[in-house]
């Protein structure tokens, strides 16, 4: 897509220095929060995200550590998004199994630069828990396993894809694109 100076880091100083940040998470909730605290990444993450209005993405269990908690743990999350995660219970009529795990398509809510792309766009998604957000304005794009949800969220410069875009083709690269733009 074109992205150059890319840098995986927990450096507190790179962090401090970059122009966006990507916030990835493969894992459980409270795993993820206890990551970050005992890094000590927090206070730079919420410096650069809250008061420099740095765009950020989180990705998967990333997007989710951006609401206030989740079902899955007890620990609080960044809070950044008015939405708690929430465990999929699907009507067992539907035969559904959780994880949620393959292609599903999306809708866009709203006109925004992070899914400015082609309709019929479908992603890449693992995933036993959802976002629910609290402000609807926030909820950018949902999607369907036997409950509509929310897949991408956005508030300000915060941003977060509950789907893979690393592993959704040329519909999560164009993410990728669009986000390096923003």
């Amino acid at each position: 897509i074109g992205v150059k100076d890319v840098v995986v880091s927990s450096n507190k100083e790179v962090i401090a220095s970059a122009s966006k940040l990507l916030l990835p998470g493969v894992g459980a909730f409270d795993a993820g929060m206890s990551n970050l605290e005992n890094s000590g990444l927090v206070p730079i993450l919420n410096k650069k995200v809250i008061e420099e209005k740095t765009p950020i993405l989180g990705i998967c269990l990333g997007m989710q550590l951006l609401t206030k908690r989740s079902e899955e743990g007890k620990k609080l999350g960044l809070g950044w998004i008015d939405a708690e995660t929430v465990r999929f219970n699907p009507d067992p009529a539907l035969k559904l199994k959780v994880p949620n795990m393959g292609w599903n398509y999306i809708t866009v809510k709203r006109p925004n630069p992070l899914v400015d792309m082609e309709s019929k766009n479908r992603f890449y998604f693992v995933h036993s828990y959802y976002v629910k957000c609290f402000d609807e304005t926030q909820s950018l794009a949902t999607s369907n396993f036997g409950v509509d949800f929310t897949c991408m969220v956005n508030k300000e410069n915060i941003f977060g894809a509950q789907f893979h875009p690393e592993k959704s083709l040329k519909f999560g690269m164009k993410v990728l694109e669009n986000f390096s733009k923003i």
